[in-house]
């Protein structure tokens, strides 16, 4: 497999993140977004979104990094990972939706600030953030992870923004529930670390 990724991408991150938990044998293939690679015709042809992270399996191309997860969980049946009953298919999906809504929206754009400089109103993004943090804390009370005893693809497609939140000015000492969660997906055997960036709180961490 081929993986088309940016390494401060936390959407990338995600992708790449996976393929290492499953140990997945791949070619890590860096677009330079800052030259603008992602619009170029070539990559185009791949992905017409022109977005990292792209996966390339052969004749299959998959666009999105929640699209890469699920189509990795069920390539190679880690039911796991992607559990087939109904209610715990449909409480991931939930949590994909919040990866593609609240954070994206919260401590992604949070962190597009200072990381890219785009131009979001922080004082907005980082309110967003701290709303949909709270919310995953209470969720995980009580629990290692998202879903159930063990990690799911929910778990993985919030890692990577949540991680790096202080990277965008948001202030993550407020969840203890998180924490230990971060904490304990950084243990799994394949972990591979989201690239720090010095910028935001994490200047002094």
């Amino acid at each position: 497999m081929k993986l088309y990724y940016h390494p401060l991408s936390g959407h990338s991150h995600r992708a790449r993140l996976f393929l290492s938990l499953l140990g997945v044998e791949h070619e890590l293939v860096e677009v330079d977004l800052m030259s603008g690679a992602h619009k170029s015709p070539e990559f185009l042809k791949l992905n017409r979104f022109g977005q990292v992270p792209t996966l390339v399996d052969e004749a299959t191309t998959v666009a999105d990094s929640n699209a890469i997860l699920v189509y990795l969980a069920k390539k190679l049946g880690k039911t796991d990972w992607l559990p087939e009953a109904p209610e715990d298919a449909a409480t991931i999906q939930r949590w994909l939706s919040v990866a593609a809504g609240e954070i994206a929206y919260g401590p992604a754009a949070a962190r597009l600030i200072t990381v890219f400089g785009a131009k979001y109103n922080a004082d907005e993004v980082i309110g967003r953030a701290h709303a949909i943090l709270k919310l995953i804390d209470a969720e995980l009370a009580g629990r290692e992870f998202l879903i159930q005893s063990n990690p799911t693809i929910a778990d993985i497609a919030l890692y990577s923004y949540i991680a790096r939140s202080p990277e965008g000015n948001v202030d993550l000492s407020r969840y203890p529930n998180v924490n230990a969660w971060l904490r304990r997906i950084e243990a799994l055997p394949g972990f591979v670390e989201f690239q720090k960036t010095p910028v935001g709180l994490a200047v002094t961490a």
